[in-house]
């Protein structure tokens, strides 16, 4: 969608004099648009890929993400045709991009650990679905995806992996983010980390939250890894097992969705 295919929705969704701010690049080739409203200041207009996207974005708005109060934004409306949503605009920037002193951005991640931790406590466990098996049949869809990109005995080190895991069920799961990165965590200028982008949102297992923390970020700054985990809560054995067999689904997926 156009920037002024966005703003028009903008404007019949919430506030008929809105005016664009800026645009954004989205996923996938989309748009994300800011723009000025005489109510809610500065909103997002974002457009979903799918209506499986914009579902369960939607749905996480309106249930798990209420925990967090306001270190994140509110929905303020939402349509099926075409699949958008409009947020309010949160202040700061990713949390990847600013240089921040070390003991800033320490408390950066202790602030990311409360903000993970109370996401996962906004539901109660869920034991059903076998989320370990749920798991080990997408690793099985992501092989196909990548074809000849990987090699056989990779394909097996993943499957093995899997195995591993399904035996650790049951386990349970709670509401979790699944794109929980420096990028969606946006920091202000006021020192507040505020977390963005639920469109992944749904009940799964809370160690894959960090999987991408796990692997990407804290082998090189474990400060970070030990003042989030401050807050978040230590991890359990189980946690960590999650965390090595997951790591391996989620190479596996950056890989098969490589050109």
């Amino acid at each position: 969608m156009s920037s002024s295919d966005l703003l028009q929705l903008c404007r019949r969704l919430l506030d008929t004099d809105a005016t664009p701010v800026t645009r954004h690049p989205g996923h996938a080739g989309t748009q994300v648009l800011r723009a000025s409203t005489a109510e809610y200041g500065e909103v997002i207009v974002k457009p979903h890929r799918s209506q499986e996207r914009h579902t369960q974005e939607v749905h996480a708005y309106r249930t798990c993400v209420l925990a967090l109060g306001d270190r994140a934004p509110r929905l303020l409306a939402a349509t099926n045709n075409p699949p958008t949503i409009v947020i309010t605009a949160v202040p700061g920037v990713p949390l990847d991009q600013p240089e921040l002193i070390p003991e800033a951005e320490q408390g950066a991640y202790r602030q990311a650990g409360q903000l993970l931790r109370a996401l996962h406590a906004a539901g109660p466990p869920r034991l059903k679905p076998d989320w370990t098996a749920w798991l080990a049949d997408r690793a099985e869809y992501w092989i196909h995806q990548a074809g000849d990109r990987i090699a056989p005995s990779y394909r097996a080190e993943v499957r093995t992996h899997m195995r591993a895991l399904q035996d650790l069920a049951p386990l349970p799961a709670l509401p979790c983010h699944l794109d929980f990165m420096p990028r969606n965590m946006i920091y202000g200028d006021d020192g507040i980390v505020r977390l963005i982008d639920f469109e992944h949102s749904r009940y799964d297992l809370p160690a894959r939250d960090l999987v991408r923390l796990a692997t990407r970020v804290w082998p090189l700054r474990p400060d970070l890894r030990d003042t989030f985990l401050d807050e978040y809560g230590q991890l359990s054995g189980a946690d960590d097992e999650v965390l090595e067999h997951c790591a391996r689904l989620d190479a596996l997926t950056s890989c098969a969705r490589r050109p």
